[in-house]
């Protein structure tokens, strides 16, 4: 098959992108084009829904802010890697973030992103990211991708899928789909009805401001004597335009209306109140947002916003919605990537550079330090530092000294000459009334403790 030029990249024996975008086949041989409705995800989802909207850039701006490192097979982070190279200039019309954010927001509005290598030789040398709506597959008997292919208009390119261990050239990540082998499941198909609902109230609300902010009504004509109750084309006709030009719109709101004989308005509409607007719109925006995992705190939805449930939310917002976002595309990466960088090649990301997370890891060092049955060492280890000479003991809260420290030696009563003394009580011989019993106390001065302080 001839391949279609690249409108892009040229000249064509140059690395150059030979953009794609994968739709599966379910069927071999003869590809099928996605079920999903990408264009209308986009343009009614993230396009005129400021709910949706927001929850996707929420999850990939948080996603951006994670550098993503390489780990060699001691899972030590390496400084110096051509995959840096890669990510960091992938092509001569994107930068990193741009690429990365595609990528991310295709596949939270699609359910599926894909990104495209241009190799020269074996390595990898430029990235493209490739919108969903574009890409369809072709099976092998065994019902493996074997081809995958992108279209637009009439023109196409197609990209093998190699089988020999060679680095492919697409890179499909998807969301996970009960009923669908091929293509991911969209965060915004659960939230459908939701979303339906949520631009439903905004047009609701824009129509009755365009209507003056009241609702809609009927002229109705009052019959004459003879009981005739309608008006000829030309009335009707000019009763219809000058209701449009005179009393519709914002700038009309207000404006009294002047009938002629035989005329009565009859509001027919139901008050925002009796629908519930309010309320109704924003449980629509919650039921948006525990679709994609956004806490609705994080997207200032009505309710109970505190400055302790603000901190709260973002942390569970990092843990139960970025976290596991970024572990699914960087395993993904790691595993295409790894014909040109070896089985050891692993990308990841350092929990402690989450700057979503500094709050919950303030509250962790402060209860491992505050711990009384761990060594220092312990505690080192429990936050992720080496090792100190002489930090195997354990520190009493008191005074922060070793536990095994030996106790003070008994004093022997002979040494001290106090076996001579008596040790409570009158002595022998002796009775209440003598120096230095209860009401007779001795002289300070024959006792040797002077006059001082008396």
């Amino acid at each position: 098959m001839k391949q279609a030029p690249n409108p892009i990249h040229n000249p064509p024996e140059k690395k150059e992108s030979r953009a794609g975008v994968l739709i599966y086949s379910v069927t071999q041989g003869a590809p099928q084009w996605s079920p999903r409705d990408y264009a209308s995800f986009a343009d009614q989802g993230y396009i005129k829904n400021a709910i949706v909207y927001r929850c996707i850039r929420l999850i990939a701006e948080a996603a951006l802010s994670i550098p993503l490192l390489v780990y060699d097979e001691n899972d030590e982070p390496v400084e110096k890697h051509p995959f840096y190279d890669l990510i960091s200039r992938p092509n001569p019309f994107q930068g990193q973030a741009e690429l990365l954010d595609a990528l991310y927001s295709f596949l939270l509005i699609a359910g599926n992103t894909y990104l495209e290598t241009v190799l020269l030789g074996k390595a990898p040398k430029e990235l493209y990211t490739l919108r969903p709506d574009r890409m369809t597959i072709k099976l092998d008997p065994k019902g493996r991708p074997s081809k995958y292919i992108h279209k637009v208009g009439h023109d196409e390119i197609v990209y093998d899928v190699p089988r020999d261990g060679k680095q492919r050239e697409i890179l499909h990540i998807k969301l996970f789909h009960p009923t669908n082998d091929l293509f991911g499941l969209s965060a915004m198909e659960p939230a459908a009805y939701s979303i339906d609902v949520y631009t439903a109230a905004g047009a609701y609300n824009k129509s009755l401001l365009d209507n003056g902010a009241r609702p809609s009504g009927a002229l109705v004509v009052v019959g004459d004597k003879e009981g005739d109750a309608s008006l000829t084309e030309e009335q009707f006709s000019r009763l219809k335009t000058e209701l449009e030009d005179r009393y519709q719109g914002t700038q009309n709101a207000g404006r009294p209306m002047l009938l002629e004989g035989g005329l009565d308005w009859k509001p027919m509409g139901i008050a925002p109140v009796d629908l519930e607007f309010t309320q109704g719109k924003a449980q629509a925006a919650r039921e948006i947002a525990l679709s994609f995992g956004v806490p609705p705190q994080l997207l200032g939805i009505p309710g109970d916003n505190t400055y302790s449930n603000l901190k709260e939310a973002n942390v569970a917002f990092y843990r139960q919605c970025v976290l596991p976002f970024m572990t699914r595309v960087c395993q993904s990466l790691s595993v295409f990537f790894t014909p040109s960088y070896g089985d050891g090649f692993r990308v990841w990301f350092d929990i402690n550079e989450v700057s979503g997370l500094v709050q919950e890891r303030e509250d962790t060092w402060s209860r491992i330090n505050a711990a009384t049955t761990l060594t220092t060492n312990e505690k080192r280890e429990a936050l992720g530092y080496a090792e100190v000479e002489g930090g195997d003991d354990v520190l009493i809260q008191s005074s922060l000294v070793p536990l095994i420290m030996e106790e003070e030696p008994e004093v022997d009563d002979e040494e001290t000459g106090l076996d001579d003394q008596p040790r409570g009580g009158l002595g022998e011989g002796e009775d209440e009334n003598e120096e230095g019993g209860e009401d007779n106390p001795p002289d300070p001065s024959e006792t040797g403790e002077g006059t001082k302080g008396r």
